[in-house]
């Protein structure tokens, strides 16, 4: 490579310089130099000062043109020639080259392959892991995990770890872990949602969705309710997961509601229409049934489950029946 350099050298000082720019670098990736040797390298062959920003990562290194680390918290300047760790990335890795002067071969040639070389090391110590690496969610949502691998698995997996986030629970599929910011993800099927926490308290919120996905439903006439569930709007509804034990024979309000939907199809449809809505007109427009039928179907209802349905008391035990219905359904989920 040195023969080939002076070679080229001769011929064209600027080939001649690329040339050693690729070995430099081969040599610093083939001995797994750390992410400032290999910005002191483009500083120091640069000239000027080299910075590498990676704000995802959490990574920001500068070094002066002796080779001398010197942070700085002022941006970059977007007039400085600069290279993205990815393709059609965003610049991370800039030479503080004035404005003014005209770009350079060499300097090209120094941002790519140090570019290159820091996204090896980048990927390597701090990698990109697909968003639901099922090995990283568990180690996340592990509460027995050390809270330095947990913190290491979010890292991994894009979150940052100053920032709140939250667990989804899907019927049919792993769990997700969303940030609190950003964009919301658009939300398909029976989902349990947690609450929003800090990251070290995510195996909480995965705890908190699992109960909630039990009180989802499949909105059907046989099975009405809301596919989608939050934690955080269960409030001690949620204590009432505690008392279905897996296997246990349901409660009697319970085999009354399924006793009573098996005599009559409409029947669990409109009596989640009731304890869910303001108001019994309410009710009826949700279910789109005139007022007068409604009242038909409450008569018939209340024969079949033997506790009134018009009353504060009788739509309070209706709603409790329909909850612990879901939680019964769901013992497994």
């Amino acid at each position: 490579m040195k023969e080939l350099a002076g070679r080229l050298t001769a011929l064209d000082p600027d080939a001649g310089a690329a040339v050693r720019v690729i070995a430099y670098f081969d040599r610093l990736a083939e001995s797994r130099a750390g992410l400032e040797a290999l910005v002191r390298g483009a500083a120091v062959l640069a000239g000027v000062a080299a910075r590498l920003v990676d704000v995802e990562r959490r990574v920001a290194v500068r070094v002066e043109a002796d080779g001398k680390r010197l942070d700085s918290d002022v941006p970059p300047d977007p007039g400085w020639p600069s290279a993205a760790l990815t393709p059609g990335g965003a610049p991370a890795l800039w030479l503080e080259r004035a404005r003014e002067t005209e770009p350079s071969v060499v300097d090209a040639v120094i941002l790519e392959r140090a570019a290159g070389a820091v996204r090896l090391v980048l990927d390597r110590t701090r990698g990109r892991a697909p968003a639901d690496d099922p090995a990283l969610v568990e180690t996340v949502l592990d509460a027995t995990a050390p809270e330095a691998a947990r913190l290491h698995a979010a890292r991994r997996l894009g979150l940052d770890p100053t920032a709140p986030a939250r667990v989804l629970a899907p019927l049919d599929g792993r769990p997700r872990i969303a940030p609190a910011q950003g964009d919301p993800e658009p939300l398909v099927g029976r989902v349990g949602v947690g609450p929003v926490v800090p990251v070290l308290d995510l195996p909480r919120s995965w705890e908190q969705a699992r109960v909630a996905l039990r009180f989802t439903a499949e909105g059907t006439l046989r099975d009405p309710g809301p596919a989608v569930v939050y934690a955080d709007e269960l409030g001690d509804v949620a204590f009432l997961a505690d008392l279905v034990i897996p296997g246990a024979e349901p409660p009697p309000d319970v085999r009354a509601l399924e006793a009573a939907g098996a005599a009559a199809p409409w029947l669990l449809s409109t009596l989640h229409a009731v304890a869910t809505t303001v108001s019994l007109r309410a009710a009826a427009a949700e279910i789109n049934v005139h007022h007068s039928t409604l009242q038909e179907r409450l008569s018939h209802a209340e024969h079949l489950l033997g506790w009134p349905l018009r009353t504060p008391q009788g739509r309070f035990r209706l709603g409790l029946a329909l909850a612990l219905r879901h939680l019964v359904r769901n013992q497994g989920e």
